[in-house]
């Protein structure tokens, strides 16, 4: 699916709007992890989207340092088993009643997801660049692919454990891709809302600028 949405698509849109668009799309993305989704479905053309403004990140020299893989049904399921088996010693506390509910709900935990995009950090072959400018651009893909999320309404999170982590490693193909992780999908059950969180004002993070004294530090 080729995006319609453009900037200049809506001339008669003042930029002030289109800026409040923006900036309320990016203080609403929270992180709602699938134990808040309802299991619904997206549609392919949501999913498709959410993928192509991920490859619209920056990335210097155009190395595009990033490559996706889309979990199957068939996927979730099994990687619902991987996280079981992965954190099966990590309860010693538990009771075995207890123990048996909680790898339950591991087993199923995926399955709540409408998608999970293994993200696999390749770094390129074809121009030496810092590491540290390769991972900034695949982290503003994902932020990208968050972002999406939210003005569609959906919840997302990145998921960074080691049971994640471990797991993409079975979708690597080259000796310099790395496994940076999966990226979780859904709706928001019904009463699930995102978590009211606040950030340090920038009146605390910021040097050479004096914000203006009417400027709230939003949530």
């Amino acid at each position: 699916m080729k995006s319609s949405y453009s900037l200049n698509s809506t001339p008669n849109q003042p930029s002030q709007e289109r800026a409040a668009i923006v900036t309320a799309v990016i203080r609403q993305r929270r992180s709602m992890y699938a134990d808040a989704y309802d299991k619904k479905e997206i549609s392919p053309q949501q999913l498709e989207e959410i993928l192509i403004n991920a490859t619209w990140a920056p990335t210097h020299k155009m190395t595009e340092p990033w490559r996706f893989v889309v979990l199957s049904a068939e996927q979730r399921s099994d990687y619902g088993r991987y996280m079981a088996e992965y954190y099966r010693d990590h309860y010693p506390n538990l009771s075995s009643q207890e123990r048996q509910l909680k790898f339950e709900y591991l087993r199923s935990y995926p399955l709540r997801a409408a998608a999970i995009i293994a993200i696999i950090f390749q770094p390129s072959t074809r121009i030496a660049l810092p590491e540290w400018e390769e991972i900034a651009a695949i982290s503003s893909a994902v932020q990208n692919m968050a972002l999406t999320c939210t003005a569609m309404g959906l919840g997302s999170y990145w998921a960074s454990g080691g049971s994640a982590i471990d797991y993409v490693r079975c979708f690597i193909h080259q000796d310099r891709e790395q496994s940076f992780g999966l990226f979780f999908i859904g709706h928001p059950a019904t009463g699930k809302a995102p978590a009211k969180k606040r950030r340090t004002p920038i009146s605390e993070k910021v040097t050479g600028f004096t914000p203006h004294p009417s400027t709230t530090n939003p949530q």
